[in-house]
């Protein structure tokens, strides 16, 4: 049987197929958690008079709430989902490592580089959640969301040889019926 590059894809169009829809998704569920956390963020500062890094981690909380659904239950729905209580606990560790990124960077640009009117902190919440989403996007791919191992086909020279061991296995049966058999006659 002859196999063709368009029957066969290659490992590298594969990966690159599957990653860029993966990465498209990634990014709508990113997108609609970002205009979340922006929303709660401008809100805790403006509306409640919150300081910038507690309004940052509020924002970032909620956030995470609303993308860990849209992950799971979109994204990744056909993932790994034997252990939840594994998936939530990693899930929460490295949002929780996302949100320090976001916050240090705001922290640094507010309290180092002096950066305090309320467009200077949307900025630097921009620049943490770009390097945050970076982290997250790895580390939920490769350790919350594991992918199912996929099916390994069977090898034609195993195929053959399971053929001939049951085929051997069918002739011993007879064998042993027909002397059963002579032995009752």
């Amino acid at each position: 049987m002859a196999t063709t590059a368009a029957s066969n894809p290659s490992l590298l169009q594969k990966v690159s197929s599957g990653f860029s829809g993966e990465v498209v998704k990634f990014g709508i569920v990113g997108l609609s958690g970002v205009v979340v956390n922006f929303a709660v963020f401008w809100v805790c500062i403006n509306g409640m008079g919150l300081a910038s890094l507690r309004s940052n981690v509020v924002a970032t909380v909620i956030a995470i709430a609303t993308n860990y659904l849209g992950y799971r239950y979109w994204l990744y729905r056909d993932r790994d989902a034997a252990s939840r209580r594994r998936e939530i606990t990693l899930f929460l560790v490295f949002s929780g490592i996302g949100m320090l990124i976001e916050t240090g960077v705001l922290g640094f640009s507010r309290y180092v580089l002096g950066l305090d009117t309320s467009y200077e902190q949307i900025g630097a919440k921009v620049v943490g959640l770009a390097i945050a989403t970076v982290f997250r996007f790895i580390s939920y791919r490769t350790w919350v969301f594991k992918a199912l191992p996929e099916p390994e086909p069977a090898a034609p020279a195993v195929v053959a040889a399971s053929g001939q061991e049951l085929a051997a296995q069918a002739e011993l049966m007879l064998a042993a019926e027909q002397i059963r058999f002579a032995k009752a006659e």
